[in-house]
């Protein structure tokens, strides 16, 4: 099971990061591209057909504003692509339409502002299907975050 964590800029690393936590969490290996889909065109074609013949299942893909990354990404593969809107103006509402309005035939699943760990974790789960060993690692992680939950909030809240 691969992920590829494919952004536009540099300047997006520190956003994109959950992403990786996440997969590092439940040892989904994955790598990490700063590619743009409109400075860098040829450049990413020719990854999104090397990742296919290594055999990746799944790409998250972070962009801002105009936030084409994503789209066009998904626009070359049949992978399935979980975009993140990342905030850059408007106060990430451009990016956040951009990714969640695609075309019929050609989604893009979409995550919160700046959420790259959720992008991680619909992977994981989208990777659960067809693995059951990853399955139990989730339904764990699932356990323990609604054990951890209800013994930090048991006592009631002073307000």
């Amino acid at each position: 099971m691969k992920v590829a964590i494919i952004f536009g800029s540099k300047s997006d690393t520190e956003k994109m990061r959950g992403a990786a936590k996440c997969l590092k969490e439940f040892g989904i290996n994955y790598s990490a591209h700063i590619l743009s889909a409109h400075r860098v065109p040829e450049e990413l074609e020719k990854t999104l057909s090397k990742l296919e013949v290594e055999g990746y299942d799944v790409i998250i893909a972070g962009a801002g504003l105009a936030a084409h990354l994503p789209g066009v990404i998904a626009s070359k593969t049949i992978l399935p692509v979980i975009g993140v809107p990342i905030e850059a103006a408007f106060n990430g509402m451009d990016a956040l339409l951009s990714i969640v309005q695609m075309p019929k035939s050609i989604p893009v699943a979409t995550v919160g502002l700046n959420n790259s760990y959720n992008a991680g974790m619909l992977a994981v789960q989208m990777l659960s299907i067809k693995s059951p060993e990853l399955k139990e690692k989730l339904l764990a992680f699932r356990k323990n975050m609604k054990e951890q939950f209800i013994s930090e909030n048991s006592l009631g809240v002073e307000l």
